[in-house]
């Protein structure tokens, strides 16, 4: 009989960098171990360093670990600036140059997985291997494996012919860069019940869903500039190259963890695609949803450690 592992159920305390001019927050776990690179936990589209805790906790005995709240997210400063890939990449970027000193081992989810791309294929310097957990981010070629991230996702128009949808698309993107709608979308998406809501869509395993995570999520909504940010989602397309691209730049070592009952995307398709421009790389499917780090760690914790430590060793 397995016995089940007990993970933390509080936020690992935290510091603050300043990165230009802004506050930043990170929580650091483990010690520095001779050949192994440190780890950098990157949390998805309104997430934080949170969702991470159960990662922390089972991987900071073999690691020097790191978790980053993006800017405009968790508990780092939320201002009024435009919001992408670019941004993010050179925020991770710095961090691993100023805070960790070394080449780091990005681990990212969704949006945190598209920043964390971003980062180690244009900045390969400062990356010594990247995980990517069902990440996000568009290909040039028509993508039909990934459905719009995050709140996104629950705007679109109904699928019945192209010309309806092509029109109803136009009028919901009209409408949702109004900033009325926009305010009372915000309102409304983070509302406990709505939080509860679109996790158990995106979670196979219900029990993984508790008040603490619900908690964890909704409290950024309450900080200054929250609303700032969300309303940024619809002022201008995000900036950042596509997935493909980067992936012909990428030289490090690629991990693929994917949660194969994602909703949100077609994780065999997308894994197709991924291997199309990446061959080379490693990846396991994980009876889980959009988010299998924090879903199934018992299994994502040791898949992560195997592959660090036999790519260090290499």
């Amino acid at each position: 009989m397995q016995t089940a592992t007990a993970y933390p159920t509080t936020s690992v305390p935290g510091q603050y960098w300043q990165w230009r001019g802004y506050n930043v927050h990170y929580v650091k776990a483990g010690e520095k171990h001779p050949n192994r690179p440190a780890l950098l936990l990157v949390h998805g589209f309104g997430a934080s360093t949170d969702h991470w805790r159960k990662n922390i906790s089972g991987l900071s005995s073999d690691f020097e670990v790191y978790a980053i709240d993006l800017l405009g997210y968790g508990r780092s400063q939320k201002p009024k600036i435009e919001y992408g890939g670019n941004l993010w990449r050179d925020q991770l970027h710095d961090f691993i140059t100023e805070v960790i000193g070394e080449k780091a081992v990005l681990a990212g989810n969704s949006l945190g997985g598209y920043a964390s791309l971003c980062l180690a294929s244009q900045c390969p310097d400062a990356a010594a291997g990247l995980v990517l957990l069902n990440s996000a981010g568009p290909f040039s070629e028509i993508d039909s494996t990934a459905e719009p991230e995050g709140i996104q996702s629950e705007i679109q128009p109904p699928k019945q012919t192209e010309q309806l949808q092509k029109l109803l698309g136009d009028v919901v993107k009209w409408i949702f860069k109004q900033p009325l709608a926009q305010f009372l979308l915000f309102q409304y998406m983070r509302q406990h019940w709505v939080i509860r809501q679109t996790l158990e869509k995106v979670y196979l395993d219900k029990s993984a869903i508790t008040e603490q995570l619900i908690v964890d999520i909704h409290r950024p909504s309450c900080d200054e500039g929250a609303f700032d940010v969300f309303a940024s989602l619809f002022a201008s397309k995000p900036q950042g190259e596509k997935v493909d691209i980067l992936l012909k730049q990428l030289t490090c070592p690629l991990l693929l963890l994917w949660g194969e009952a994602d909703p949100w995307m077609n994780a065999s398709e997308r894994s197709k695609q991924f291997r199309k421009y990446y061959p080379q790389l490693t990846e396991h499917f994980l009876k889980a949803g959009h988010c299998p780090h924090d879903e199934v760690p018992n299994q994502v914790n040791p898949l992560l450690k195997e592959w660090v430590l036999l790519m260090s060793e290499n």
